[in-house]
């Protein structure tokens, strides 16, 4: 008898007994998967259905049918199939699929759908997608430091060109957002158990990248070597220099007078280059910032570090044409959920950026 009332108070606290130790592994922080015995609740706030979410997902009524015809259009997109977007959507469609037969009935299956279809149709209109992770209703956040690696790993130039580190660093986002929904169920060690093939992508892509960088062996912004013809720039040259705006300015400035001097050391070191770089058509100077404060406030100090940049590298000689904006919190490089603001800035400062891309002549 003493056993049987054991299995049903485990029952009713919506999670086994022996998953404690795995439930702690997992670094869950999230207070209603911390809940155990009698008092556990599954109500909206621990992610029960409201009617938003039906709204939302109600269309996916029939996730077969709907999965067979998000992967028909999937596969019909022109252009890369590895992409990191691609990737992402053909892993959602992934996920759903395994959670639809594993009959899994919690909403999860309808959310990936939702992910597929919106990454899907985005890259069918050619309109901008965001790279940070959405915050969904049957998904909490389970390892903390794996979350940390992959956005350290987003944000690291060397994996922006090196498409191949990609599709791993996709996969191995949307595994752990499974991983998440297996802990929202309560079901802890299977989450656990999805943690090595997220490990496994997430090495995959770092190593990727590493190797991608040293068959470039070309210092950023390199001139092009002696052989190839001044009216083409070199093949593997890079495209796109990223500057992080923490080191270039101070604290909340923008104007040549916020400028801080290790920035100018880097502008410096930039323009130096760019006067030996042969066929540039056209500087694109980009400020961001992150999504902390007014929309409008981040959109004018991103607008007015990108024309100080501007200002900066045409004052030591370079004659390029450029075009200088601003694009506020748009286009994330890492997603973050910290809940102590010192710690939420620290994480966000890949977000905060000025990127400098060489448009070649006759592109």
């Amino acid at each position: 008898m003493k056993h049987q009332l054991t299995v049903l108070v485990c029952a009713l606290a919506l999670t086994a007994c022996a998953d404690h130790a795995a439930r702690d592994r997992l670094g869950v922080e999230d207070a209603t998967l911390l809940q155990s015995g009698f008092g556990a609740t599954q109500d909206e706030a621990a992610g029960a259905v409201n009617s938003q979410w039906i709204s939302t997902y109600a269309p996916a009524a029939s996730s077969s049918a709907a999965l067979a015809f998000l992967q028909t259009r999937l596969d019909k997109l022109p252009g890369d199939k590895n992409g990191y977007f691609h990737a992402k959507a053909q892993c959602w469609i992934n996920a759903a699929q395994q959670a639809r037969q594993a009959n899994d009935h919690w909403g999860f299956v309808e959310e990936a759908i939702g992910q597929a279809a919106m990454i899907t149709m985005s890259l069918e209109n050619g309109t901008p997608l965001s790279a940070a992770n959405p915050a969904l209703r049957t998904v909490s956040t389970v390892r903390p430091d794996l979350w940390k690696i992959v956005n350290a790993i987003k944000s690291d130039s060397a994996v922006a060109q090196c498409p191949q580190a990609q599709p791993p660093l996709a996969c191995a986002e949307v595994e752990l957002m499974q991983a998440g929904h297996d802990a929202w169920r309560r079901g802890f060690s299977n989450a656990e158990k999805r943690l090595p093939e997220v490990q496994g992508n997430l090495r995959q892509s770092a190593e990727t990248a590493l190797q991608c960088e040293q068959a470039l062996k070309t210092p950023t912004l390199a001139p092009a070597p002696a052989r190839v013809p001044a009216s083409v720039p070199a093949a593997d040259s890079p495209r796109k220099v990223t500057l992080k705006t923490d080191s270039l300015f101070q604290f909340n400035g923008g104007d040549d007078a916020a400028m801080l001097p290790a920035g100018k050391r880097q502008l410096n070191d930039v323009a130096i280059r760019l006067k030996k770089i042969p066929a540039m058509r056209q500087l694109k100077i980009t400020g961001y910032a992150d999504r902390l404060g007014d929309k409008s406030y981040n959109l004018g100090l991103s607008t007015q570090r990108a024309h100080t940049v501007e200002r900066y590298l045409r004052a030591r000689g370079v004659r390029l044409p450029m075009a200088a904006q601003g694009r506020g919190s748009a286009n994330p490089l890492v997603d973050c959920r910290q809940t102590q603001r010192d710690q939420l800035m620290r994480c966000l400062a890949p977000n905060r950026r000025v990127e400098i891309e060489l448009v070649a002549a006759g592109s």
